[in-house]
């Protein structure tokens, strides 16, 4: 077949296809265009601000830790002859009970013979007073007058006299020293104590300074707890004995029932922040943590050293929007429902504790404030709850 004719029927095919096209779009019936245009707003759930008088409850975290405690050591060297049976670990004593009683017989030898040497010196100065009238009575006979007052002192014997004086002085002091020397020797607890370790017993020989036990007062704990410093103003301290400060509710998750906790008062400001945390610290006061007295004996106790935490009653702060800390939004923003649509509103957070963060700006008394989660969040959508009096619905507008 020629390349002529082969390029005639390839001519004829494109025609006859422009021609079958142009019968197909002129016979195709006109479609009429219908617009529908949804109107919905989104679904939502509010709740409705109020506004008044809260008391926050600031969260914190510490450990234990006594008052008092003391590692207990001698004032005198001697063997231990008598222990008393309270004085082992996780025993408990009353301020002035004897724990340790020291072989007592050289410091009884010893205030004997001081007491002697006290003896020794009175009678030196019984015979020196009489020294001394016969010396006036020799004064007496010659002319003192024409003696110096430096020279009637000596005549008189006044120097012997002050000598005398002194050893007494000495030997008073002696006998004293020795009497509390041998008060040393019986060891008594300095405190209302429990004991925490025991490292002598009967038969050990004891010196000054050394270790033989540790106690801990059981009338008062500490718990030192860390704070973030912002919140700090909001917390109330004791300024005398008299007053009393924030009160503080204990807890320690896992030792005790969930419903359990010990009260407590804020005591003082340690005024040093944590050196890792940076956080503030303070002391939080526990009367009776052993429970030892019949008004707590069924309160949990407090452990030494033990993890716990700490909820502080603040002080009351007024004319604020309290509101679910779940309901702050990203850039301290809250999203509020106003004339069916959203607004963002940015706010001032005075404080924020555990559960709530509390508002001085930015929201008011009544304004329904967005908790559900908005996928597109733009200022201005508008936005509907269940009980919304004028729900939009789909509607579909034609044109011909």
């Amino acid at each position: 077949m020629s390349r002529k004719k082969i390029l005639f029927i390839c001519l004829g095919i494109f025609v006859g296809g422009l021609i079958i096209a142009a019968i197909i779009f002129s016979t195709e019936p006109e479609a009429k265009q219908e617009s529908a245009t949804k109107k919905s707003a989104m679904l939502v759930e509010v709740v409705t601000a109020e506004k008044g008088t809260f008391t926050p409850k600031i969260a914190g975290t510490g450990t234990v830790r006594p008052v008092e405690d003391i590692i207990l050591s001698p004032l005198v060297a001697g063997q231990v002859i008598r222990r008393d049976p309270s004085f082992s670990p996780g025993g408990f004593v009353v301020k002035g009970e004897v724990l340790l009683q020291l072989d007592p017989s050289d410091y009884r030898n010893t205030l004997e013979l001081r007491r002697s040497d006290l003896l020794q010196a009175k009678t030196d100065r019984n015979v020196e007073m009489g020294r001394q009238m016969v010396a006036e009575q020799d004064l007496a006979l010659v002319n003192g007058d024409t003696l110096s007052e430096e020279e009637q002192s000596l005549v008189l014997r006044k120097p012997q006299l002050q000598a005398v004086e002194a050893n007494i002085k000495a030997a008073e002091a002696a006998v004293n020293q020795a009497q509390l020397n041998l008060q040393r020797t019986t060891i008594t607890a300095p405190f209302d104590a429990h004991i925490l370790t025991q490292n002598v017993t009967v038969g050990s020989q004891v010196a000054p300074g050394d270790n033989l036990g540790r106690l801990v007062g059981t009338d008062v704990y500490w718990v030192e707890l860390t704070l973030p410093v912002t919140q700090m103003r909001w917390l109330h301290f004791p300024n005398d004995s008299k007053d009393q400060g924030s009160a503080v509710r204990i807890r320690s998750r896992g030792s005790w029932d969930e419903d359990a906790y010990r009260i407590g008062e804020l005591f003082r400001e340690v005024g040093a922040l944590d050196n890792q945390t940076r956080l503030a610290r303070v002391l939080v006061k526990v009367e009776d943590p052993m429970g030892r007295h019949s008004d707590s004996i069924r309160l949990p106790h407090l452990m030494i050293g033990s993890f716990v935490e700490a909820e502080i009653e603040a002080q009351p702060i007024k004319d604020v929007v309290r509101i679910n800390r779940d309901y702050l939004r990203s850039n301290q923003t809250v999203w509020v429902m106003e004339d069916e649509k959203l607004s963002i509103r940015n706010v001032n957070i005075l404080l924020t504790d555990s559960d709530y963060a509390y508002i001085s700006k930015g929201l008011e008394e009544g304004d329904k404030i967005v908790i559900t989660n908005i996928s597109t969040v733009t200022e201005g959508i508008g936005l509907r709850t269940d009980n919304s009096e004028n729900e939009s619905n789909p509607t579909t507008e034609s044109k011909e």
